[in-house]
């Protein structure tokens, strides 16, 4: 089996199983620091307070890693190479986990405290969450995007060093990282973190319209531009909020065929309201990331078929 997919699935099976290492593991202060340093040393007017300046932060970083995974290349069969990637991509991975967030909001007892639980699934120093079901389903969509699969993907395209990669580009974007950059600097990394998105979103979007309703995905990914080489257009949402209403009417469809119904006496059986499935009254979140998992399932099982097939090492 391809070393690839060992480090992808043993990287997703420990963030799973081992949350408490993850936590502990996963602290970016040094990037936080080493962006202050920056700060601090170039003056107005240079090429850190610019629109790539973030450029000269992540270079360092990215090409140790780079080094170090070209050093570890077949070393021990390989098996350096290996533990090396795990340890990266687990690193990159969340930083959050986001079944426990999501957990979090549907099983809060009161508005004010689901309210709390949500705001972990913006970013900081975004607007306050909104707890309506669509804010709430792109709210699941974009986290996944940012924590899962936009790492994923990058570490299938370039390795350690694109899993990197994204999360410190991310991390710059909309992370607390990003409140030491200058404007023109973070605005030029949230560029960047746009143009990483766009492949990820429309692969997603891809899965989404293999395991829904595919008509629905495509006619909603056309009327949100999709179709444009426009990294600013935030199809994604847009695409994810119409596949969980599209489950949801299925699923309401379903309890009726079953018999499920309200009796009406002579006009027979009409559908019941949807039955919330959380204690939240927050049914979308159910079929929000029941979705997400189900796309990620299909990425991984596109990756076997692709180590099977002999195209990824």
């Amino acid at each position: 089996m391809s070393a690839t997919l060992i480090a992808v699935v043993v990287a997703l099976v420990l963030g799973h199983m081992a949350q408490s290492l993850a936590v502990s593991l996963r602290h970016y202060g040094w990037y936080r620091d080493w962006l202050r340093w920056l700060d601090t040393r170039f003056p107005e007017g240079g090429f850190w307070r610019g629109r790539w300046g973030l450029l000269i932060a992540l270079v360092p970083p990215l090409l140790a890693v780079g080094l170090f995974q070209l050093a570890l290349h077949d070393t021990l069969f390989g098996l350096a190479s290996l533990v090396f990637g795990v340890a990266v991509l687990f690193y990159a991975w969340g930083p959050r986990d986001l079944d426990l967030d999501v957990d979090a909001v549907a099983d809060a007892p009161d508005a004010a405290s689901r309210r709390t639980a949500a705001s972990r699934l913006w970013p900081e120093g975004a607007m306050p969450a909104t707890l309506d079901g669509g804010s709430l389903i792109e709210a699941v969509f974009r986290n996944a995007q940012h924590r899962w699969f936009g790492v994923l993907l990058w570490f299938l395209l370039l390795g350690p060093v694109g899993a990197l990669l994204y999360r410190l580009t991310a991390l710059a974007a909309e992370g607390e990282a990003g409140s030491i950059l200058p404007h023109e600097t973070r605005e030029g990394a949230r560029t960047l973190m746009a143009w990483l998105d766009w492949p990820v979103a429309q692969l997603m979007t891809l899965a989404l319209a293999l395991v829904g309703n595919f008509d629905t995905v495509l006619g909603a990914w056309r009327e949100a531009g999709g179709a444009s080489f426009d990294p600013r257009r935030r199809f994604l949402g847009t695409v994810a909020r119409a596949s969980v209403k599209c489950e949801l009417a299925d699923e309401a469809a379903d309890y009726v065929e079953a018999g499920g119904g309200i009796d009406a006496g002579e006009g027979g059986l009409v559908a019941p309201p949807p039955v919330p499935q959380f204690t939240g009254e927050v049914p979308e979140l159910r079929d929000a990331m029941s979705l997400v998992w189900r796309s990620l399932l299909v990425w991984l099982a596109v990756l076997a078929l692709f180590v099977i097939a002999g195209w990824v090492a």
